[in-house]
């Protein structure tokens, strides 16, 4: 049999039921739309009451001083310089050995009973110096803290009124 050219189909789309589900879908978010919320409503935080703020007494504070000497919670005892931090490194290595004897944990790592007792040790050390030193003598006291086994270190800005 010999096929002709009128029995040939030839494939096409039928569009109309994605026209339809268009349409219902847009009469959806139509409806929908009025709906959701205009304003979010936000929690301000009450009025500041003027009760003393403690601090926490398992806080390590570095203090870079003026004339490049270094403190340890604002306490007088000389810890050394930012070129020669020994004193300050020894203080805090016998710092964190008493904090792992005493079992001085992170309160974010006081029910973690998976991981390693030396993980769990509070050794966070907080670096607090003047806006105006330069960059490389704030990372040399960062450098040694970091080596004296402190395993988070935040800084601090000194003066931010000015």
């Amino acid at each position: 049999m010999a096929e002709t050219s009128d029995s040939k189909t030839t494939p096409a789309i039928n569009v109309t039921p994605l026209i339809d589900v268009l349409l219902v879908l847009l009469i959806i978010f139509m409806v929908s739309a009025p709906l959701r919320p205009h304003r979010f409503a936000t929690a301000l935080p009450s009025e500041p009451d003027n009760r003393p703020v403690l601090p926490d007494p398992h806080t390590l504070v570095v203090t870079v001083q003026p004339d490049h000497t270094l403190k340890l919670n604002g306490l007088t005892d000389d810890m050394g310089t930012i070129e020669d931090p020994a004193k300050l490194c020894r203080a805090l290595t016998s710092l964190f050995q008493e904090r792992t004897k005493n079992h001085v944990y992170s309160d974010e790592m006081r029910s973690r009973f998976d991981l390693p007792e030396d993980v769990r040790i509070l050794k966070t050390v907080f670096i607090k110096a003047p806006r105006s030193f330069p960059y490389g003598e704030v990372v040399q006291v960062v450098d040694s803290v970091k080596g004296a086994g402190a395993r988070t270190v935040g800084l601090q800005l000194d003066g931010l009124n000015q």
